[in-house]
């Protein structure tokens, strides 16, 4: 099978069926350095984060972990977020969810169990990390999606979700503080977000 890195790549039976391409995308043998996503109607793979993303994510982790809402879990695992009402799914960089949506056999996990998303744009993702998921995130009612943008070296909290996406947005250059809003209601250090 060839798969188009970094580029929208579609396969299956049922190219016009969300459910057909989340069957193709459980099928797809995605290359060693690469994950998948579903985004506008195609299967999309993007190689993975660069190293020092790595450390950026702990950080974000250690910071809000204290102020998550009772019963939620901070996760960098690779989990495969699903919102059938958009036709979208996704796999954030950092996820916050009630532990509960987590215990599943299934692969997908429902997206509206989601109270916080990050993602770490890279140079192929940012442009549908700063308009698709923001809509999607947004209109979804997830409270939080957080915008590490490292080609930009800024970061961009949104909040305020409603049926048109996100109502408020608050961007600070890394190296000052953003506050995150409910429900952690606390103020994120980026002064280490920067690449080495």
């Amino acid at each position: 099978m060839t798969v188009m890195a970094e580029r929208p790549t579609t396969r299956g039976t049922e190219p016009d069926s969300f459910e057909g391409l989340l069957n193709t995308l459980d099928e797809l043998d995605v290359p060693d350095g690469y994950t998948a996503e579903i985004i506008r109607g195609s299967i999309v793979v993007s190689p993975w984060s660069k190293g020092y993303y790595t450390r950026v994510m702990r950080l974000v982790c250690r910071q809000l972990e204290p102020h998550l809402p009772e019963g939620h879990v901070i996760e960098r695992a690779p989990n495969l977020y699903v919102f059938p009402g958009a036709e979208r799914a996704y796999g954030p960089d950092i996820h916050a969810t009630h532990a509960k949506a987590l215990e599943t056999a299934d692969n997908h996990v429902d997206g509206g169990a989601l109270c916080f998303v990050a993602e770490l744009t890279s140079s192929t993702t940012r442009d549908d990390d700063l308009t698709d998921k923001v809509g999607v995130y947004g209109r979804s009612g997830i409270p939080v999606y957080l915008i590490l943008d490292m080609q930009e070296e800024q970061a961009t909290v949104f909040s305020m979700p409603s049926a048109k996406g996100y109502e408020s947005r608050d961007t600070k250059p890394f190296g000052e503080k953003l506050r995150i809003p409910q429900p952690f209601d606390c103020v994120l250090d980026t002064t280490d977000f920067k690449a080495p």
